[in-house]
């Protein structure tokens, strides 16, 4: 019998370059890798969880680095499909807290492949929750039927599934933001979505409760709004909700923390924590996150987090 996963989530992998100095000034590239629902993937696994991830590789002199760190990272990476196209990649430099560069070359790409042949039900039926973002959505016409294909099939089948808009102006349209949303938005459980990027964008609305009390109504049971206005995380649940202070406001770079967050939330549901008890876990490894550089590399391991968590 196939062993049982956590969480399986569905994305695009990019080779990450990047440096603390801006793009015109440095002379030393530090090569990593990212993607959001990677991120995620990976915050999850570094905590201790089964994680499945579900993507397409380049036949380039990159697939081998990737494949091999992912399968030293834990990753059940045995539904990752090679396709001929090269990997796509991004620069990300940060030479100071108010400074980021960043620039995506994810076009033609072989994520862009993602379809839903890529997607096997039997490996799907393995998970306790499927996780993927409006990112995945974004990468092609293939992936955003994936996407909703295998959402569909999770609800026929009692899984759980999660969402994150993860809106950006730099990959979307607010107006396919809000399809991509719309597209899913019926067969998700757990919902993630930021104050500042998502719910003005989508739903046109900055007011949290307002946020809640509708997402409960289109049947979402968990909602996770992430608010840097408000210092913290709203986490609706069964009627209440609740606020979680961020772990930390010294941060480096705050890129895909919100991803991170995802990852050691999911890995407390998975676990028997309560939702508030979730947040509380995935707000320290977002803060110890945003405290480096980069999307994966700065993600916290299990031991760092739970002597944080254990001192209260």
């Amino acid at each position: 019998m196939e062993e049982a996963l956590d969480i399986i989530t569905i994305g695009e992998s990019l080779i990450e370059l990047s440096s603390d100095e801006r793009l015109a000034d440095t002379e030393c590239l530090h090569k990593y890798y990212g993607g959001d629902t990677l991120v995620t993937a990976v915050a999850a696994s570094r905590l201790g969880a089964k994680v499945g991830f579900i993507t397409r590789v380049g036949n380039d002199p990159f697939k081998d680095y990737l494949m091999d760190s992912w399968t030293s990272e834990g990753l059940d990476i045995s539904q990752v499909k090679i396709s001929n196209e090269p990997n796509g990649f991004y620069f990300i430099t940060r030479p100071s807290v108010e400074e980021k560069e960043i620039q995506y070359y994810r076009k033609k790409v072989a994520q862009a492949k993602l379809s839903v042949d890529d997607i096997s039900a039997d490996y799907i039926s393995r998970a306790k929750i499927i996780y993927t973002s409006g990112i995945t959505q974004s990468i092609s016409l293939y992936s955003k039927e994936a996407v909703l294909r295998t959402f569909e099939f999770a609800k026929e089948n009692n899984i759980l599934t999660a969402y994150d808009p993860n809106y950006s102006s730099i990959i979307h349209t607010p107006e396919t933001a809000k399809e991509n949303f719309h597209d899913v938005i019926n067969h998700v459980d757990i919902l993630f979505m930021s104050t500042k990027h998502d719910t003005g964008s989508i739903l046109e609305t900055d007011s949290i409760e307002n946020t809640i009390k509708k997402m409960w109504d289109m049947g979402v049971n968990i909602v996770v709004l992430k608010s840097s206005a408000k210092g913290g995380y709203y986490v609706g649940y069964n009627g209440a909700v609740s606020f979680t202070e961020f772990y930390t406001h010294e941060v480096v770079d705050t890129t895909c923390s919100g991803d991170a967050f995802n990852g050691a939330f999911l890995y407390g549901i998975t676990n028997g924590y309560s939702p508030v008890e979730a947040s509380k876990l995935a707000s320290v490894v977002a803060g110890l996150q945003a405290k480096g550089i980069g999307a994966v590399k700065s993600v916290p391991y299990a031991k760092e987090v739970f002597s944080i968590i254990e001192k209260g």
